[in-house]
């Protein structure tokens, strides 16, 4: 099959999973969009929204869609590392056995990551980037594909810690939910108040999305676009000589190099589910919310004049 056949598939079986996931969640198609384009770049995606906007049930819904073993972590206080990773028990025969953790699955759900301490929240950094574990001086390879898609509630400070910045420049996007529409809300409303059970088809297989994780990358990119991504990360780094003048005002730090990375990969994902073979910067536009927000930290300037983060890109693209 020429890369062009395997491209149109994708399109046509990424359009039967959108419909699929329709079945449970109303509206909320931005997030759903751009996580599932997360998942065929091969990246992780940290979901904020306040509490009942379906947030949890989006990652159960295109866990089942797509045929994925799925597990549920719940960030609290009290989490250890090991309970993510594992543990090693001494058995009958009095020698030590390693019983592995959630993490050991396809999609891990991190709900509410930010409950849980820093020790306990960089007990995901290897398996985020590496997608390994070493416990005990043990190493051990994740199942392929990986994910971890986390959730976050935006508005609620008490008992909660801020995300490492190492660990956030591991998600490839930050997505909002934001309120459904009135007709929306009507919609879910009707749906979850009644005794019917929807039943979900898996429309993909874990070969299948690994083998479209290939394709992604196989994409073609101009050296001109490349350029543009390197220069439009560039202009969010203050201090330096290619810096926007909204940046130098209301930025402390700016997006590495991961964000180039990510943006480019974004960008190719994004072409291809609309039908296009070869990204250009349209796509790139597209993508450049979701993927910068989370690696800019504005100033306390920026906080005072209620300038946001998305402010800040629109300047800038």
């Amino acid at each position: 099959m020429s890369e062009v056949q395997e491209i149109t598939n994708l399109v046509e079986k990424y359009h039967h999973l959108k419909q699929e996931i329709r079945k449970v969640i109303i509206g909320q198609e931005e997030a759903v969009n751009f996580t599932l384009l997360s998942i065929f770049c091969g990246g992780h995606s940290l979901l904020i929204g306040v509490p009942g906007l379906a947030k949890t049930l989006l990652v159960n819904t295109i866990s089942q869609a797509l045929g994925l073993q799925f597990k549920r972590i719940q960030f609290t206080p009290d989490l250890m590392p090991s309970d993510i990773l594992g543990s090693e028990i001494l058995d009958q025969d009095k020698k030590f056995k390693f019983i592995k953790g959630p993490i050991f699955s396809n999609i891990i759900l991190a709900d509410e990551i930010n409950r849980t301490p820093p020790k306990t929240q960089a007990a995901l950094l290897e398996a985020m980037q590496e997608k390994s574990v070493t416990v005990a001086g043990q190493f051990f390879k994740l199942n392929k594909p990986f994910f971890v898609l986390a959730t976050q509630n935006p508005i609620e400070q008490e008992g909660t810690y801020p995300l490492p910045e190492a660990q956030l420049d591991r998600f490839m996007f930050s997505i909002f939910l934001e309120y459904p529409s009135f007709d929306e809300e009507v919609e879910v409303v009707k749906n979850t108040t009644n005794a019917v059970e929807t039943t979900l088809t898996s429309i993909f297989s874990a070969d299948e999305i690994i083998a479209f994780q290939n394709l992604i990358r196989k994409v073609p990119v101009t050296d001109n676009l490349i350029r543009y991504v390197v220069r439009l990360v560039g202009r969010t780094r203050p201090n330096t000589n290619q810096a926007a003048d909204i940046v130098r005002k209301y930025v402390d730090w700016g997006a590495g190099p991961r964000a180039s990375q990510n943006l480019v990969l974004a960008a190719k994902a994004y072409a291809v589910m609309n039908g296009k073979f070869s990204p250009d910067i349209e796509d790139v536009k597209a993508v450049a919310v979701p993927v910068l927000s989370h690696r800019i930290v504005k100033n306390y300037k920026a906080e005072a004049e209620g300038i946001s983060i998305k402010d800040i890109i629109s300047a800038i693209l």
